[in-house]
């Protein structure tokens, strides 16, 4: 039973009494942090032993039966260790042997460089890359190009095409080119994210003019990239095609989806170290550069469990077939990479602790400011339940912060796509090949025709069947959310929980003020580059690699050893009773220090809480971002305006009307209907009006919300908007042509849209009499200004 669903520490982080009910409620919150804790260790305990004693019951045997049984194991054990230490020092040997290569990208696609940021008049350590298809892969130039960035976190590039089955694998089988954001090491001293971005447009805009007749790029940004791609976006709405969000932490104050031991631990790290000033501390020590390999640490402690022992049992107990794997996953998280002081400081402080992305008041290098509003194009969030680095409050809250409601999306016409893994962790959602298969392939088919949605909230649905021999096949279907819904459902504290942050904030901007005034001077006269590049050789995870590897002279015997080790290779099976305890102590070990980990996460969230809790009371408070409220956004201007509007238009306002008039109301909207939009766009063009997708999903969306307030209203202004008889005309000879069309015939219309289809019939009829239509205008118009 779990003890957590009673605690909120909500109610103790707000009212008059605040101050004196903290320290009660932390308390709460840690005795259930604790006893859930215990519960599932209690819990494995006994699945460790009981699988342990499910195997086959002991027989009496000779006891040279059972020397022999125990001969064979033993050499199976020492086999094993030898395979999995040689495992170990070929991991050294990669390591050194990809250092100095200068820590290129671990793509598995070949590639050539196509712009070089090294070169900018303001360089940074960027470039772009174009993938160059496998043989008898066929792409098509006409097809929407794929920019793909990965994350810049501590390792190097790579992640988005580590396999066949990835981000890049999926795009160009689809046939699309593709281009792929990597980063050098070594940063360019002095750049800074704003020069990144900045780059990163130029990078997109040649794209752009390598494929002049393909629809816009389509960027897709990985965890920390996510946020840089929708920057880029913001910044350059001009320049880009659909964004493609995947594990990004946009609202990082955010957690806390499960009830369950220490839900979401990073985001309280920066508290517990007082704030940003240690990563400057670290830059300055470094001679002005940050070395990746502390944000790798960091994500390693997460997990101290899969750190220490499981990923490393796994390959011996698996020794015959496991190394390969391992060395390849390995090769990309051991490369450690550089950030410039500039990068980093700017992260912790507007990122990572002062959370100002979503709320617009970061400066774009060119006089104005990151505004996510000014984000244009489809944007699809990719999220997944079980992934504790970036939960989905942090991939998704920000879409609350931003629009407030789900009337804003429709009216400033943006179409915003959600889909939630269920639990697969935070590398699994990059590197996984069934995602990628999955995941990734069927968004690389939603964009096909993404544009073709009605501007709004959905959320994306992937159902998977088998046919006789196994092979899967994905069916996708889009639901419409209410923005109040979701982020009511996502934040089981409606962010109560949030407001300790903004204490943080105010303690970090202190402590950061203080150190750059009393302590970097110091600092800063005793780095050196010699000190930074010897701090960087000994940290624990290089010197973990390179002092198992060849480079030690200790090391001569093992490769040896391990060949002859596989030639006489002797292993016991499985179930053999030796390898069956081996297992249970392994489970039994993994259990501890996962035990470990759940009381050092509920001490850690409790120790925030008591100290960040009571500061907020005397911090400078400022409105939250709460859940959006429907009630006061139909009386929001924004919704105002639009009904204002209500007989105010033309042609395109009239037949965006009229569409959402005739909508389908499916709880569930299949992709091939959205297709079928896409493509009756395409071959009824002449009779559409010449705009813009950016503007055709604006007026959209303000013409849903319009007869989502006042259906009756909708449609007896339709004349108002038809003043000129040719506009009427075209748009009666659209709808026929539509209703005839065989595609639009095989869905059956319901009765109540063809009692619409009667009514608008009506409204338009050419015979109607201009002082008819006047009549009906008239009235609506006042009826529009009292309301």
């Amino acid at each position: 039973m779990n003890t957590t669903t009673a605690v909120n520490p909500a109610p103790a982080l707000s009212g008059p009494t605040a101050g004196q009910d903290v320290s009660t409620k932390v308390a709460q919150l840690l005795q259930a942090r604790t006893t859930t804790a215990l519960t599932q260790i209690n819990e494995r305990i006994r699945e460790a032993w009981q699988q342990q004693a499910a195997g086959a019951p002991p027989q009496p045997v000779a006891p040279w039966e059972l020397w022999a049984s125990g001969t064979q194991y033993a050499v199976d054990f020492v086999q094993r260790s030898l395979i999995f230490c040689d495992t170990l020092r070929q991991r050294g040997n990669i390591f050194i042997e990809h250092e100095q290569q200068g820590l290129p990208p671990v793509l598995h696609f070949e590639h050539e460089m196509v712009m070089d940021g090294r070169t900018f008049q303001q360089p940074v350590n960027y470039a772009l890359l174009r993938i160059v298809p496998p043989e008898g892969l066929a792409i098509d130039d006409r097809r929407r190009p794929y920019v793909i960035i990965d994350p810049r976190g501590g390792h190097g590039p790579g992640i988005g095409g580590f396999k066949d089955d990835s981000q890049v694998g999926v795009a160009l089988r689809a046939g699309h080119p593709v281009y792929f954001v990597m980063f050098f090491r070594d940063p360019v001293p002095g750049q800074t994210l704003l020069d990144v971005c900045n780059a990163e447009r130029a990078f997109v805009r040649h794209v752009r003019e390598l494929h002049p007749d393909a629809p816009k790029p389509a960027i897709v940004g990985n965890c920390q990239a996510g946020w840089a791609a929708m920057m880029l976006a913001a910044a350059s709405p001009e320049d880009t095609g659909p964004v493609v969000v995947v594990g990004a932490p946009m609202s990082y104050w955010g957690g806390a989806w499960r009830e369950g031991a220490g839900d979401n631990p990073m985001r309280y790290a920066g508290g517990l170290l007082g704030g940003t000033w240690l990563a400057s501390l670290t830059s300055d020590l470094g001679a002005g550069t940050f070395d990746g390999a502390w944000l790798v640490q960091n994500f390693e402690n997460l997990n101290p469990a899969n750190t220490f022992w499981d990923k490393y049992y796994h390959v011996f107990a698996n020794a015959d077939t496991e190394p390969a794997r391992f060395l390849e996953f390995e090769r990309w998280w051991g490369g450690y990479y550089l950030l410039d002081r500039n990068e980093i400081e700017w992260i912790t402080q507007n990122l990572f602790v002062g959370n100002r992305l979503w709320a617009g008041t970061e400066r774009s290098g060119e006089g104005g400011a990151f505004d996510l509003r000014d984000v244009k194009v489809p944007i699809v969030l990719f999220a997944s339940l079980g992934d504790n680095i970036t939960p989905p409050q942090q991939a998704f809250n920000w879409v609350a912060d931003v629009y407030r409601s789900t009337e804003e999306i429709k009216l400033r016409g943006q179409v915003i796509v959600g889909l939630m893994h269920e639990d697969i962790g935070h590398l699994g959602i990059f590197v996984s090949g069934k995602v990628a298969k999955k995941e990734h392939a069927q968004i690389v088919s939603v964009l096909q025709s993404i544009e073709a949605l009605p501007p709004g909230l959905y959320g994306m649905r992937i159902e998977e069947s088998h046919d006789d021999a196994g092979t899967p096949s994905y069916e996708v279907s889009f639901v419409e959310l209410r923005l109040e819904d979701i982020a009511a459902r996502l934040n089981r504290f409606e962010r109560d929980d949030e407001r300790p942050f903004e204490a943080l904030n105010a303690v970090s901007e202190f402590n950061q003020r203080a150190y750059e005034l009393f302590g970097r001077p110091l600092v800063k006269t005793l780095a050196s580059e010699e000190g930074a590049l010897l701090q960087r050789i000994f940290h624990p995870l290089r010197w973990q690699r390179w002092a198992v590897s060849d480079l030690n002279p200790s090391m001569w015997w093992l490769g040896p050893a391990a060949q002859l080790t596989k030639a006489q290779r002797q292993a016991v099976a499985a179930d053999h009773p030796a390898r069956r305890a081996e297992a249970t102590a392994s489970a039994l070990v993994s259990t501890s220090l996962d035990g470990w980990r759940a009381m050092r996460d509920a001490v850690a969230e409790a120790s925030f809480f008591q100290l960040y809790g009571n500061l907020y009371e005397h911090c400078v408070e400022r409105e939250p971002a709460g859940a959006p409220n429907a009630a006061a956004a139909v009386e929001s201007g924004l919704v105002q305006d639009a009904l204002s509007r209500i007989d105010q238009g033309g042609y395109a306002e009239a037949l965006a009307r009229v569409a959402v008039l005739m909508a389908h109301d499916d709880e569930q909207l299949p992709l091939a209907r959205v297709q079928l939009a896409r493509d009756l766009l395409e071959d009824y063009r002449e009779l559409l009006p010449e705009l813009p997708p950016v503007e055709v999903r604006r007026i959209g969306g303000a013409q849903e919300v319009i007869v989502r307030h006042r259906p009756d209203q909708a449609v007896e202004t339709l004349p108002a908007l038809l003043s000129a008889p040719q506009d009427r005309k075209r748009l009666l000879t659209l709808i026929e042509r539509v209703l005839v069309d065989k595609r639009v015939q095989s869905i059956r219309p319901t009765a109540a849209q063809k009692a619409m289809l009667e009514r608008i019939r009506a409204v338009l009829a050419p015979a109607a009499p201009q002082e008819a239509r006047t009549r009906r205008a008239t009235p609506a118009r006042k009826a529009a200004t009292t309301r």
